[in-house]
């Protein structure tokens, strides 16, 4: 059976071949490397860039250095000191600005230059990009558009070679990470409910998240032989 796509998501845990160095021998028939190994060859290729091993070898080094004992705060400024940044942004939303705050005074205190800019910036109203006004989350009045865009551009232009993102929002986030010129990472990921712990609803989506579920959830997990795409 040949593999369309990877699906490293279905790999049980007694193999994970990739972490023992023996994916071409002992992985499943979903491994990216046996999918599509042209393409596992051209992303090692890019490593040859200097400033992209740099980033991966720096990357490696807070890895290990912290495992298990850094938080990722502490993550970040290490980072940042091993890649030689001067100037950090931070896009925050616009309710993290406490938080932001808070970051960009304990980055300072490490010799940072910091340049904070929040989601609301610009206050375009959302009417601006044909947003209905029964389509805001409180109909009536005036409310701005997220500009993740103008945030982007306020980082770039304001010369932030590292990026901290804390709560954009879904597809705002994504619009930041289009535009932003500077290396960037996410600090915060926005979720609302779950007090902004994504992961939880993973967690819990066999008990308390079910509703997460679609209607072809299976009525078990799925065997490995029909995980991904397959050409038979």
């Amino acid at each position: 059976m040949t593999y369309i796509d990877p699906a490293c998501a279905y790999c049980p845990s007694s193999v994970r071949a990739c972490r023992t160095g023996k994916a071409e021998s002992d992985g499943p028939g979903f491994c990216p490397g046996k999918v599509d190994p042209d393409g596992q060859s051209a992303a090692r290729a890019l490593y040859e860039d200097p400033e992209t091993r740099r980033v991966a070898v720096e990357s490696a080094r807070v890895e290990a250095e912290g495992y298990c004992k850094w938080t990722r705060v502490e993550e970040i400024v290490r980072f940042s000191q091993k890649m030689g940044f001067k100037k950090i942004g931070i896009a925050n939303c616009i309710s993290f600005v406490e938080h932001a705050y808070v970051l960009s005074g304990i980055l300072e205190s490490h010799g940072f230059e910091v340049v904070s800019v929040a989601c609301k910036n610009g206050n375009i109203p959302k009417e601006e990009i044909g947003l209905c006004d029964d389509e805001k989350i409180r109909p009536g009045g005036f409310e701005p558009l997220c500009n993740p865009i103008a945030q982007a551009e306020m980082l770039n232009r304001h010369g932030c070679e590292f990026n901290v993102v804390m709560g954009l929002c879904i597809g705002h986030d994504s619009l930041l990470f289009k535009y932003a010129k500077g290396l960037s990472t996410v600090l915060v990921a926005k979720d609302r409910v779950l007090g902004h712990n994504p992961v939880a609803a993973l967690q819990l989506a066999d008990s308390y998240y079910s509703r997460l579920w679609g209607p072809d959830r299976p009525a078990k997990p799925p065997k490995l032989p029909v995980a991904g795409r397959r050409r038979a």
